[in-house]
């Protein structure tokens, strides 16, 4: 079988043509190229290494001596993938032995992984026996945890996939995002069986799915205000759970009982020191940003900030991350500060996916007491575990802010 990277012409079955090495270009007006197999000559082998008693040694899988499609004897050594195609062409690259090909659909997942489609990539890559794209989606999955369950994508995977998803330890998310995923998961599989859904039918489907959703790690109240009203446990199972939660003896339950450790966050400190003096550090609800750029990908979390250094005061604070001018996340909240030195806490709503080499933009406007402590000795350089950040001055710091000194002292990330 040889990969064919132009549309087929209308004489696609002539004998000739199928055989030539040289096919006709496509005609002005023609689709855009795809991926299409069809039979041609079998290419003849590669001359068989040797061995040291000059013996002919024999490949099983000669393709694999070939780094590039032209060298298989294939039309062109040009790969043109669509996302709405990729998986299908890496199947047939994996049936017909061109790695190439395979490496090259692998890459294109790899740049389009996210949070929406991280699921059923998950279950694609165990399909394909692919474990470097396996673990970029547990990465993803991870860190995202939210946005992965709450996807359709998530609804779309196989059984044993949601249960290795279930059984999960470093999920970064709460228990209850877990239920309610595998509650849309259930409900799926019984649209896809043609059964009626129904909590019976969906207990079903789930089989023992159910029993890895750590249900007691719930606050009493999300178990009150959600599993508990979900129909889907038995009276006696929700019976159980809540003296589970407010009795001295308590039940056994099927259902694990220990909270998932998720992510540990990591924290780039980007000054050597910080300090304070009233004549110079003040808010004013005015803009304090920084630029930063990453050698590998990482997922913002939130940011450190600098409160009062007049003793405690609570801030009200707007945090926005951007790229190219694009505003990515942003989240308006309030953090409370002790008059410490101390960083304080501020997060986004979901983590944000940071790609390598880009520089993106972080800043934050408070309004609360005016004076504050501030940084100092900055450094336009941190390694920080595996991850090397580097920072710029922002167009967007109106208040003082720069590479040097000022606000955002700390980026809080995954990695």
């Amino acid at each position: 079988m040889a990969a064919e990277l132009y549309p087929p012409s209308a004489h696609s079955h002539s004998p000739h043509l199928a055989n030539s090495n040289h096919p006709a270009a496509p005609a002005a007006g023609a689709k855009k190229p795809c991926l299409q197999l069809q039979h041609s000559a079998q290419p003849p082998p590669p001359p068989p290494p040797h061995n040291l008693n000059n013996n002919n040694l024999e490949s099983a899988n000669w393709q694999s001596f070939h780094p590039t499609l032209r060298e298989r004897y294939m039309y062109s050594d040009e790969i043109d993938l669509e996302a709405d195609t990729v998986l299908a062409t890496l199947y047939a690259a994996k049936k017909y032995i061109v790695p190439a090909l395979a490496k090259a659909c692998v890459n294109f997942l790899e740049t389009s992984l996210e949070a929406k489609n991280a699921c059923v990539l998950l279950s694609q890559s165990r399909l394909f026996e692919e474990p470097e794209l396996t673990q970029r989606c547990w990465e993803v999955i991870d860190a995202q945890a939210e946005m992965a369950l709450k996807s359709e994508g998530f609804c779309e995977i196989d059984q044993q996939t949601l249960e290795i998803i279930v059984t999960r330890e470093a999920l970064n998310t709460k228990e209850v995002v877990v239920f309610e995923a595998v509650l849309n998961w259930a409900e799926a599989e019984c649209k896809r069986q043609g059964l009626p859904v129904t909590p019976r039918n969906k207990r079903n489907v789930l089989g023992k799915a159910l029993y890895l959703v750590r249900i007691p790690t719930m606050t009493l109240e999300e178990f009150a205000n959600g599993a508990a009203q979900s129909d889907i446990l038995t009276l006696e199972e929700t019976h159980n759970i809540f003296l589970w939660y407010t009795a001295a003896n308590k039940p056994k339950l099927e259902f694990p009982l220990t909270k998932r450790k998720g992510l540990v966050p990591q924290r780039c400190h980007r000054f050597q020191s910080s300090a304070y003096r009233s004549n110079q550090w003040r808010y004013r609800g005015r803009c304090d940003s920084i630029q930063f750029a990453v050698d590998k990908r990482i997922f913002i979390a939130g940011l450190g900030l600098y409160g009062s250094s007049c003793g405690k005061a609570e801030y009200s604070v707007k945090i926005e991350l951007k790229r190219l001018g694009v505003v990515l996340a942003q989240n308006l909240t309030k953090f409370t500060s002790d008059g410490s030195s101390n960083t304080f806490s501020v997060w986004f709503e979901h983590p944000v996916q940071i790609e390598q080499d880009t520089f993106y933009n972080v800043s934050a406007i408070l309004d609360g007491n005016e004076l504050s402590y501030f940084g100092q000795e900055g450094m336009t350089e941190v390694q920080c575990g595996k991850v090397t950040f580097q920072f710029q001055c922002s167009s967007d710091s109106t208040n003082g802010t720069g590479v040097q000194g000022g606000q955002i002292p700390e980026l809080i990330f995954y990695a």
